[in-house]
This record gives C-alpha cells, structure tokens and sequence, in this order.
C-alpha cells in the first residue's frame, strides 16, 4: 500500500472516530442541540442545554462557549424586553396634560437606569448584529428623553 492511500484511509479513520465519539457522547450531543438553539436565536433553551453539557463534561469547551453566548444574548432579550416596558410607561405619563414634578422624575430615572443597564451590557462579536442594534437605538433614545428631561 502507498504512502497516499496508508494517509487517505488513516484521515478517514481518525474523521469516523471523532464523529462517532461526538454522536455518542451525551455531552457533546446537548452541546450540538444548544448550538442549534443559539443560532436561531432560542437563548433561553440555548443556555439550559449548553449547561446541561457542561455539568456531563466541565471539559466540554463547545458547551462553556455556548453557555457564556447564550447568557449574554439573554441579557440583551431582558434589555429589550424591559424597554418595550419603560417606553409604554412613559408613553402613558406623556399623555397627560402637563407632567409634575413626581412624573418628571420618574421618566427621569427610569432613562437613567436604561442607559445604564445598556452600558453594563457586554459587547461581544458572537451576539447577533441584530439584537446588538436593537440595544443600541433603544439605548439612544432613553439617552435623549434623559437629555429632555435634564434641560
């Protein structure tokens, strides 16, 4: 046998091990399945699967990845979430004749803990571009109504 077969068949062989060593490893299949669940943007089911691996295998680097992923998109969620929140709050105080002093300062507040909860939050190249520009213009606009209510 040649030299180029003896390495095609060797490369194969390694290639089919580690696939049936990642098929059959608990670990690594939840640590698949969470991936799964990160790229369609399911964080919540991300975050538990990848944990769940993690606690088969704390070696398990695909899981620990996911896991810090998935949590740091979630915070980015609740960021939004709580925003659609604050905005109707405000919304609703705007719609008063005139606004006193107590309403003044709630929506003051309220802008002064999103902007910043937002710069609390960790930038990262791996959260989707999408829910970090959401972040951002929701950010900015607490950032001007606090300018609004400060002048």
């Amino acid at each position: 046998m040649n030299k180029a077969k003896f390495l095609l068949i060797f490369t194969i062989t390694i290639l089919a091990l580690f696939t049936m060593f990642f098929l059959a490893n608990p670990s690594y299949q939840k640590s698949i399945e969470a991936k799964f669940y990160y790229k369609t943007g399911v964080y919540d089911l991300a975050y538990l699967l990848s944990k769940e691996a993690f606690e088969l295998d704390n070696y398990n680097k695909m899981a620990t990845t996911i896991m810090t992923h998935s949590k740091l998109a979630m915070e980015y969620e609740s960021y939004i979430k709580d925003s659609k929140k604050y905005t109707q709050e405000i919304k609703e105080l705007l719609k008063q004749n005139s606004l006193s002093k107590s309403d003044k300062a709630k929506i003051k507040l309220i802008s002064e803990i999103m902007v910043k909860r937002y710069q609390k939050l960790t930038p990262s190249v791996a959260i989707d571009k999408n829910l970090k520009q959401n972040a951002r213009k929701i950010y900015e606009n607490f950032r001007k109504i606090l300018e609004k209510v400060d002048s």
